[in-house]
């Protein structure tokens, strides 16, 4: 009991005495252990991860315990081991380089400079996605965000166009040459059609979700991209975005969601910002 009430007061003691830069530091190795616990629940290195953690404790009991041999062969197998954990965790870790080294500072700072683009991008697309679903004509839109999806475009057919709902029916229309790749939309313009993605490497996923989702989902763990799906056989809408698939959206969800994810409220121009406060108020005034 007094050992219990001794680690108490030097738990006290320390938080009382603990300074800035000591708040900052765990501030941000809580924040690191977080997105690294999101990384393996999204992943399918849950198995070793937890392979990890037992072996951890097995050498911290060995420790404790003083068994010396046991203690002495599991610290030199951990020197092994680094080596080991960096090469089975290789495409995660590249992922997450990728995702650091492709956006560029400036993009970071300034964040969506093409509201207007943007925002009459996800109007096309939503009405585009409404009707491909009533049709059930399969479609694959990809809205790059910070990160540049340069290497994906070079796969595809550059288009350089203005984002309209008649011309992204008439790429996936089923006849057409580019109907079964990626359409790729930057700065609120269609960048490139028929582009190939990577497939995700999440062997969790459900059975029934055919090439197309996961393309979708593999686009979104590799990059911040958001991937927009109209499923083929269903007709489905769903949207893909860091590895998380939301499926079944009505296109009211689907413009929200897209929305959210693409157009930060500090971007908002004015007249848009005035146009949701008058909608704000005529719903109140008529509710």
């Amino acid at each position: 009991m007094e050992q219990f009430k001794d680690s108490i007061n030097r738990t006290v003691h320390y938080l009382l005495s603990a300074r800035v830069p000591d708040i900052i530091d765990i501030l941000i190795v809580a924040f690191l252990l977080y997105k690294l616990i999101g990384l393996i629940r999204r992943t399918n290195s849950s198995k070793v991860a937890k392979g990890v953690v037992m072996f951890l404790l097995v050498l911290w009991v060995s420790d404790w315990l003083n068994l010396t041999v046991i203690h002495f062969i599991l610290s030199k197998a951990v020197e092994v081991g680094l080596l080991a954990l960096v090469v089975l965790f290789q495409p995660e870790i590249r992922r997450a380089l990728e995702k650091v080294g492709s956006g560029s500072i400036l993009n970071l700072l300034r964040g969506n400079v093409q509201v207007q683009a943007i925002e009459t991008a996800i109007a096309q697309t939503v009405i585009a996605c409404r009707a491909m679903s009533k049709s059930k004509t399969g479609a694959l839109i990809v809205f790059e965000r910070v990160n540049k999806l340069d290497n994906q475009i070079n796969t595809g057919t550059i288009i350089n166009s203005d984002t309209t709902a008649e011309l992204l029916k008439n790429i996936f229309y089923n006849k057409a040459p580019l109907h079964d790749g990626a359409v790729i939309l930057s700065e609120g313009r269609i960048a490139a059609a028929g582009c190939v993605l990577p497939l995700s490497s999440n062997q969790n996923l459900s059975r029934d979700l055919g090439m197309r989702h996961r393309a979708g989902i593999g686009m979104s763990e590799h990059s911040d991209a958001v991937v927009a799906i109209v499923s083929e056989e269903t007709g489905a809408i769903s949207i893909a975005v860091d590895g998380m698939l939301k499926r079944h959206l009505s296109p009211e969800t689907f413009e929200k969601i897209l929305r959210n994810e693409l157009i930060l409220e500090e971007d908002l121009g004015a007249e848009t910002k005035k146009r949701k406060l008058s909608d704000y108020f005529r719903v109140k005034k008529h509710g």
